[in-house]
């Protein structure tokens, strides 16, 4: 008997076997690595495509929201180039950060976002944009579809934590947050991501 098309009989890469969404680039799938109850910095392990533990946080802070990253993306010269004080793409796959009224507390899991925004961070010199969702079907923010429409105060703490979360205490930050921008220009990086995926791994 033959199995059916969607069913995968070993666990798929989150990066390379899970598919980027439907509806792309407004709509796309999330791989949740990180929860606001984190203390700990987890991210997948590129080679067995299961979750590592990365370091403790460094600081206090945790992130306010849900961090993961959209599959089958890539930050290298395309996603460089809309980044202009970046030296080059940071080679990881598109992180973004998702927003939703219930609590999410596990991470390993795979939701669907819609793009609404994104932050230009610049990480020792390389490109390392974090694109900002909402989840989908939360009726909470059914009206958000543009950054104009998040509190400013959520997009500091944003702002905040990525500026502090690899701070070593008594050494310079080698992370800026250029700026935040609105969903047109995070569509436009979202497509630069898929992009680069396809140069690099076909």
């Amino acid at each position: 008997m033959a199995f059916p098309k969607t069913f995968y009989r070993w666990r798929p890469h989150p990066w390379h076997g899970l598919e980027a969404g439907e509806d792309i680039p407004k709509i796309v799938n999330a791989y949740i690595e990180m929860t606001p109850f984190d203390a700990v910095k987890y991210e997948v392990d590129k080679t067995t495509g299961y979750l590592r533990v990365d370091r403790p946080q460094l600081t206090s802070s945790m992130t306010p929201t849900l961090y993961g990253f959209i599959p089958q993306t890539y930050c290298s010269a395309r996603v460089q180039a809309l980044s202009p004080t970046s030296e080059q793409g940071d080679k990881d796959p598109l992180d973004i950060c998702v927003i939703t009224e219930r609590p999410i507390n596990r991470g390993e899991v795979i939701l669907k976002a819609r793009v609404i925004g994104g932050m230009q961070m610049i990480d020792n010199g390389e490109a390392d944009d974090k694109i900002i969702g909402v989840l989908d079907n939360d009726q909470f923010w059914k009206d958000a579809h543009d950054i104009a429409d998040i509190s400013p105060a959520l997009l500091e703490r944003l702002r905040h934590y990525f500026e502090t979360y690899k701070l070593v205490p008594g050494q310079p930050s080698d992370v800026t947050i250029e700026k935040i921008y609105n969903r047109e220009h995070a569509l436009a990086v979202i497509e630069a991501a898929m992009e680069d995926y396809t140069e690099e791994y076909g």
